[in-house]
């Protein structure tokens, strides 16, 4: 059972819009609880973000019976604390039980022990909404800023940045470990169950293929003299290994489909299907690469067995030659709300994805945007024609500096001052990564990355949010000081 929040309050708690907040405190918590506090006093747009937050939590339940859970608003300021101050569960756990201002935000008194926090309960919450329901509460959120600031998306500016996945360096030996460290515990259960031999060893066999990619690894490192075809008498053996382990995997998922459904979990044996193949994969890339002497294109490569998703990209970053994770693509307008961000798809690049976003970006906030700015990752001829269509003074430079400096020579007063501005979308990039949690995704699969991104973009759009409206009760707080040059400016 669930509702949308507790319209009955307690004697020791403040109605949420009444609570005091320290706006001397530099914090961002402040700005995040701020921001949450008058989203709380707009019962039209309160609601409209409860009912989304609604259809993912009972999606597939009845609100009006069963045991009672956390209540959409309570589920709404986790998901927002969580990356808006880039927080782990444990942390969000801690503040939720014992920060006196963060209950009474989320409508709890001090000394009420339910409902009970863990932070399993939490993630199984937060974790109910889905991308595509955190970008809609974003963009509410963003719509009231622009409807305190109205000249703020008038100006924009776009970058893309890689947000790294959680994995390891992914070399093909350490991607084999992995595969077969993963094939023995579920063959183990499930030959068990079915009495089926050969998997006596599995320990042994184990830490020889351990003992094979360390040695792979030092070798590789330190390289010396004749280090290649001492590489690839390793390579071989480790194959050799792995190759015997997979065949005996692939012969217990035809015994097990042979056998009584109920004797094994069918759940098992589809992820033993999809590890044996991926492994698979990663042993024919080092044997192509490795034992023959191929060049393998980064498309046929695999980067984790757990993490599929993951991309590999030369960006020429410095510190950061390659990185692995996934293309972000952020808008930001000139008070500094992300008005849109996109994970790109693994094919995508800056060049073909700008006019759609920008096109979709400018449609949904109703056609005031102005005056966009990119930088030169993004040219190309027809996107220069397309965007000019979209926006009246686009900034779009070209590469090459021969046709930059034709360019400048040739630049409107438009153009140059979009061109001086665009540097602060690398500040914004950094406030991503650093205060909201964009440098590193912790959460699993694709579709938790992609709501990873989301509730990063939500927790920086509410603290945007929290500073204007900080500055308008008390300009001169603590909790109000910025750096960005004021719109008129």
């Amino acid at each position: 059972m669930r509702k949308a929040f507790s319209r009955q309050r307690r004697l020791d708690c403040p109605a949420i819009q009444d609570v005091q907040l320290n706006f001397e405190c530099r914090h961002e918590i402040v700005p995040i609880l701020r921001a949450l506090q008058h989203l709380y006093s707009q019962p039209e747009l309160r609601d409209r973000v409860l009912a989304l937050v609604a259809q993912d939590v009972n999606c597939d339940t009845r609100a009006d019976c069963g045991r009672e859970g956390f209540d959409y608003w309570l589920v709404l300021v986790l998901a927002a604390a969580r990356l808006g101050l880039h927080l782990d569960y444990d942390h969000l756990q801690d503040l939720a039980e014992n920060h006196r201002t963060l209950r009474q935000i989320m409508g709890l008194p001090d000394w009420q022990d339910d409902p009970a926090f863990n932070w399993k309960r939490i993630r199984d919450n937060v974790c109910l909404l889905r991308p595509e329901t955190i970008t809609s509460i974003s963009h509410a959120l963003v719509g009231e800023g622009h409807r305190l600031e109205p000249d703020a998306p008038k100006k924009v500016r776009g970058d893309s940045f890689v947000v790294e996945t959680n994995i390891h360096w992914p070399s093909e030996s350490s991607l084999i470990r992995d595969g077969v460290r993963r094939i023995i515990a579920i063959c183990l259960p499930i030959a068990t169950a079915l009495g089926q031999r050969g998997w006596r060893q599995h320990a042994h066999l184990l830490t020889k293929v351990q003992h094979l990619a360390r040695d792979i690894d030092r070798i590789a490192s330190k390289k010396g003299s004749n280090y290649e075809s001492r590489l690839q008498t390793k390579y071989r053996e480790l194959l050799k290994v792995s190759g015997q382990l997979t065949r005996r995997a692939r012969e217990l998922v035809k015994a097990a489909e042979a056998a009584d459904a109920a004797a094994v979990d069918a759940a098992n044996i589809e992820e033993l299907r999809d590890i044996l193949q991926l492994t698979e994969r990663v042993r024919d890339t080092a044997r192509r690469r490795v034992l023959e002497g191929e060049t393998v294109p980064s498309a046929e490569k695999l980067f984790s067995l757990f993490e599929t998703h993951t991309q590999l990209y030369k960006r020429g970053k410095a510190g950061e030659p390659v990185q692995f994770g996934r293309l972000v693509l952020v808008i930001e307008d000139a008070a500094g709300f992300i008005v849109q961000h996109a994970v790109l798809s693994r094919e995508a690049t800056d060049k073909s994805v700008l006019i759609e976003h920008m096109r979709t970006t400018q449609d949904r906030l109703g056609g005031v945007i102005a005056a966009a700015s990119f930088d030169r990752g993004f040219h190309t001829p027809e996107n220069q024609i397309e965007l000019a269509k979209i926006v009246a003074h686009p900034c779009l430079p070209k590469p090459g500096a021969k046709q930059a400096a034709a360019q400048a020579a040739a630049a409107t007063v438009e153009f140059r001052a979009a061109r001086q501005r665009h540097s602060g979308i690398e500040s914004a990039i950094g406030a991503l990564q650093s205060g909201n949690g964009l440098k590193r995704c912790r959460d699993r699969t694709e579709p938790g990355f992609e709501r990873y991104v989301a509730l990063a973009v939500l927790g920086r759009n509410l603290h945007v949010l929290g500073k204007l409206l900080i500055a308008r009760d008390q300009a001169t707080a603590e909790a109000a000081r910025t750096r960005r040059r004021p719109l008129a400016a």
